[in-house]
């Protein structure tokens, strides 16, 4: 057997589902019961794709607590401005979780908590363990997650194939910042999806300058405390005078409070054990759950049952996933842009 580190694939299934809900709502499918499915269904497709790109062992999908908020509780202005999903997609969040329990990929639903604490649970978690991880998600705060043992492969317009796989490097290119300065980035630039304002001035590239001068966000509130000489170097006198303020301070830790992903969740990995959604998965599950969703069944199969040898079986060739044996679609595809190599050897494209 490969002494490669095993990957556990650790997907955000709210913020897939919302992607599949708004990019497949024309084709209006349904189950054979007569319920809104096709977010499920481009939910499903998007985890085959996953699975084949992150060369997965397990897969994991976290979502967030429908009826509590730890958040909301403590900070009642937290997303109060979103409007109310419409009726087709609270009840397509509610049937997931069974459709992907039955596939038999582990599903975590914690108690106050979002689908973004089970991504920063497995991936605090897991290296103990042996793994590593990829995280599935179109949401930034997971950018504060990647290090050696963890990427972000960030779902964009044109899925998973299309979506940037980001490690160390690559997002200190990207962003302006390394991992452990991004949640420091993101409280100053403020997050209006969530309804927690930046503050003035500072928007993501103004606040990578001023991190890269200053290392941190407490060091720039020091500086700026005490004259803020290198904050004026940074970002100019007027930002330097912002930070200077009780508001920014204030609106800064308050900021970043809010965004901490909790690491300890339980998402099922224990010492001596497997993580839940090991594969292969049952090849009949996954021929009962894709066909009732009309999706492509074969490379269904083949992605989510044939990921793992069968004891006494050769190895599955680690180095060939653009391989079409381990696709997803029913005709070929065009060439990956990345080489065919493990997720955590590839070059990342942004």
């Amino acid at each position: 057997m490969s002494s490669e580190p095993r990957t556990v694939l650790v997907v955000d299934g709210n913020s897939l589902l919302h992607r599949a809900y708004h990019a497949s709502a024309r084709s209006g499918f349904r189950d054979a019961a007569g319920r809104p499915a096709w977010a499920v269904r481009g939910l499903l497709s998007q985890l085959v794709a996953a699975v084949d790109r992150a060369m997965a062992d397990a897969v994991v999908v976290g979502f967030d607590d429908p009826a509590s908020s730890v958040r909301r509780e403590r900070w009642p202005t937290y997303k109060a401005h979103r409007t109310p999903k419409p009726d087709t997609l609270v009840e397509q969040l509610g049937s997931v979780g069974e459709v992907l329990r039955e596939l038999g990929v582990g599903v975590v639903v914690p108690p106050g908590l979002e689908a973004d604490d089970v991504l920063a649970s497995v991936a605090a978690q897991a290296p103990g363990l042996g793994w590593r991880t990829v995280l599935a998600t179109s949401d930034r705060d997971s950018f504060a997650l990647v290090d050696e043992h963890t990427r972000v492969l960030r779902i964009l317009n044109g899925g998973v194939d299309a979506s940037p796989l980001l490690d160390p490097a690559r997002l200190a290119l990207v962003t302006g910042v390394h991992p452990e300065q991004y949640l420091d980035l993101a409280a100053l630039r403020g997050d209006a999806s969530d309804n927690l304002p930046g503050v003035a001035g500072f928007g993501a590239k103004t606040a990578a300058k001023l991190l890269a001068e200053l290392g941190t966000g407490a060091d720039a509130l020091a500086d700026a405390a005490a004259g803020g000489e290198r904050c004026r170097a940074a970002v100019g006198p007027a930002r330097a005078r912002t930070l200077a303020t009780d508001e920014a301070r204030e609106r800064f830790w308050l900021n970043r409070e809010v965004m901490a992903m909790a690491r300890t969740v339980d998402v099922g990995l224990a010492p001596g054990s497997e993580p839940p959604g090991r594969l292969p998965l049952d090849e009949a599950a996954v021929r009962s759950v894709f066909g009732r969703h009309d999706l492509f069944v074969n490379g269904a199969v083949r992605a989510l049952t044939l990921a793992e040898p069968a004891p006494g079986a050769p190895e599955r060739d680690r180095t060939t996933y653009a391989d079409p044996r381990w696709r997803a679609a029913p005709t070929p595809s065009p060439p990956r842009l990345a080489p065919a190599a493990p997720v955590f050897s590839q070059d990342t494209l942004f």
